[in-house]
C-alpha cells in the first residue's frame, strides 16, 4: 500500500492532518488492528541497549507528535515507535504554512516548531492507553524537547519536568537538541550546555527502579570535532546511544527558489546521516539509531552496514507509504 496519491495534490500539512486522521481510526478498530498486522519475522528481531525490537524499522519522531496512533504504526510493521517531539508546555508551533514538498527531490522542508499538546496531556493519554489494556506490542519511545518560551538557561528543568511526566510510558527515551526549528535549541548541543541537561535528566533516571535508556538526537550540521565532544559526554553520563540525525539547515542540494525557511528531510540528507553513522560506529560502541534519506531498501542497508543498530523512517514514509516499510523488512530478511 503506497501513500494515497490524492494526498499530495493537498497542502502538506493537511495531508498530514488526515493521515493521522485514518491512522487514529485505525488504531480504535480491534479488528482492522488484527486483520492488518504483519506477521513477525524473528529474523528480524534484535535487543539493542537491553530493548527488543521485532525489527529494525521505526517510526522517527515528528510524525506522530502527540502519541494518537500507537497502535495504528505497530499494524503497519514498525519495529518500534517514537513519539514527539513533545515538550512541558503545550504549544501551537510556527506560523502556517510550515511544512514542504520538494517531491522531485524526495525531501520535505520543515519548520513546525514542536507543535505539540505538551507533557501533561500526552502523559494522560498514555495513561489511558494502558490503562485500556491495548498497550503495543512494540517499543515505544519519547522523545522530548524545549518549549520555545523557557529560557536557555532553564532548559534542563524543562526537559526534566517532561521526562518525569512521560518517563514510565518509555522503553528508551530521547532528548531533542537538534531541531533548528526552535530558536537556540542548537546551542544545547554545545559541551558544557549538553552535558548539564544530560546530567540533569540521568540525576532524576537513576533514581527509577528501572532506568530509561537515554539517546540523545544530533543534527547533521555538527562538525567532526562537535561529534567527537558528544561522543566524550555520551560516555560520561552513560547515555544509551546517540540518534544520528535530525534535518539539516544545508539546502545546497536544492535550488535557491526552493530554499524554504526550516530544516531539510529526505533523499538529500542520505550521504551526511551516513557518514555520521559511519564515523560514529568506527569510534565507539554506543548504538546509533540512523535516519535521515532512508527512501528505499539500498539505503536502509546502507545506514545499517554503516553500523547503525536500528533505522527510522520519516520523509521515505511520507513518499513511500506503508509499502515501503514492508519492502526494507523482506529485504532485511532475505
Amino acid at each position: 500500500m503506497k501513500t494515497p496519491a490524492f494526498l499530495f495534490r493537498l497542502p502538506p500539512e493537511t495531508a498530514h492532518h488526515l493521515a493521522m486522521i485514518g491512522l487514529q481510526t485505525l488504531a480504535r478498530s480491534r479488528t482492522a488492528l488484527r486483520l492488518l498486522k504483519p506477521r513477525a519475522d524473528p529474523k528480524l528481531a534484535r535487543t539493542v541497549f537491553g530493548v527488543t525490537f521485532p525489527n529494525p524499522i521505526g517510526l522517527a519522531a515528528g510524525f506522530d507528535k502527540n502519541a494518537h496512533a500507537l497502535l495504528a504504526w505497530e499494524a503497519l510493521g514498525f519495529g518500534f515507535i517514537e513519539a514527539g517531539t513533545i515538550t512541558a508546555k503545550a504549544q501551537p508551533g510556527n506560523p502556517l504554512p510550515r511544512l514542504f514538498r520538494l517531491r522531485e527531490h524526495g525531501a520535505l522542508i520543515n519548520r513546525m516548531g514542536f507543535n505539540n499538546d505538551g507533557a501533561d496531556a500526552v502523559a494522560a493519554r498514555l495513561g489511558q492507553l494502558r490503562q485500556s489494556g491495548r498497550w503495543p506490542g512494540v517499543p515505544v519511545g519519547i522523545n522530548i524537547g524545549k518549549t520555545k518560551v523557557t529560557p536557555l538557561e532553564e532548559a534542563a528543568a524543562d526537559y526534566v519536568y517532561s521526562f518525569q511526566k512521560l518517563a514510565d510510558f518509555a522503553d528508551y527515551f530521547v532528548l531533542n537538541v537538534s531541531s533548528p526549528n526552535t530558536p537556540g535549541l542548537r546551542q544545547l548541543q554545545g559541551q558544557a550546555e549538553l552535558s548539564s541537561l544530560i546530567r540533569a535528566v540521568q540525576t532524576v533516571n537513576v533514581t527509577r527502579t528501572k532506568p530509561v535508556p537515554l539517546l540523545v538526537k544530533i543534527a547533521p550540521d555538527l562538525d567532526f570535532a562537535q561529534i567527537e565532544e558528544v561522543l566524550e559526554l555520551a560516555v560520561q553520563h552513560d547515555l544509551a546511544g546517540l540518534i544520528a540525525t535530525n534535518t539539516t539547515l544545508d539546502k545546497s542540494s536544492v535550488s535557491p527558489a526552493q530554499r524554504e525557511e526550516g530544516g531539510l528531510s529526505g533523499c538529500p540528507l542520505q550521504a551526511r546521516s551516513t557518514e555520521i553513522v559511519r564515523f560514529i560506529c568506527e569510534r565507539t560502541t554506543l548504538p546509533v539509531i540512523a535516519v535521515g534519506g532512508i527512501h528505499d531498501p539500498a539505503s536502509a542497508r546502507e545506514k545499517l552496514d554503516a553500523g547503525a543498530a536500528l533505522i527510522q523512517l520519516y520523509t521515505g514514509f511520507v513518499y513511500g507509504g506503508p509499502a515501503l516499510l514492508r519492502e526494507i523488512a523482506r529485504d532485511l530478511a532475505q
